[in-house]
């Protein structure tokens, strides 16, 4: 499973690209805003720092000036995919898109017919938003699970994104189900690697070794 950094930030992203663990980075408009810089030139350093895909949303509602918005942020940088909102106008613009082979990252997925009808369009990747499904008591890795099978069944091209983790045990649920991509945010891809009985092995081994050094 690849792993996507869900971050506009240059120095998180910078961090976990050293660690030689990531896939690409998933922006929106709300991780974009926090940041000081222009939000072409962030976008810019973003993709400078990782070869693979960097998702940049549109905010275009209309079919037309959306496929005119993504051209723009696929002039940006040759690893960008245009994030499109799921819905009849970005279906329209998406089936545009891929037919000028800029990828799409349909997003804002919340059921197995929006993701169906996405692959339809010629949509590089599905985004369906597990923790939001969770908030309301609806079970988001279900989800995943239908979208995987459903894909499998009639070998879509296009990937699964899980979006809108939230803690370490959701990546590990996309692995065992298969999921192409987990985008995963800083504070949870640093749990990831931390295990408190890592920590306690760690410090038992360096007093061992001391008492060995005396």
């Amino acid at each position: 499973m690849k792993l996507f950094l869900d971050s506009a930030n240059l120095e998180e992203i910078r961090e976990v690209a050293g660690w030689g663990v990531l896939d690409g980075v998933t922006t929106n408009p709300s991780l974009c805003s926090k940041e000081s810089v222009s939000f072409e030139e962030n976008i810019r350093k973003i993709c400078a720092l990782t070869p693979g895909p960097v998702s940049a949303e549109c905010v275009s509602l209309r079919a037309d000036e959306i496929v005119l918005e993504a051209r723009s942020l696929a002039r940006i940088a040759a690893n960008i995919a245009v994030k499109i909102p799921v819905g009849l106008e970005g279906l329209k613009a998406t089936k545009a898109l891929h037919a000028e082979g800029i990828a799409v990252n349909m997003t804002l997925i919340f059921s197995t017919g929006q993701a169906l009808l996405a692959a339809k369009a010629g949509a590089r990747f599905v985004s369906p938003f597990i923790g939001r499904l969770d908030d309301i008591a609806e079970d988001g890795m279900a989800l995943i699970e239908e979208i995987v099978q459903v894909f499998e069944n009639y070998r879509f091209e296009t990937e699964v994104i899980v979006a809108s983790v939230r803690h370490p045990r959701h990546v590990i649920d996309a692995a065992l189900l298969g999921a192409d991509i987990a985008t995963v945010p800083y504070g949870v891809m640093t749990k990831l690697v931390r295990h408190p009985l890592t920590d306690i092995g760690v410090e038992r081994f360096l007093a061992d070794w001391r008492k060995v050094k005396t």
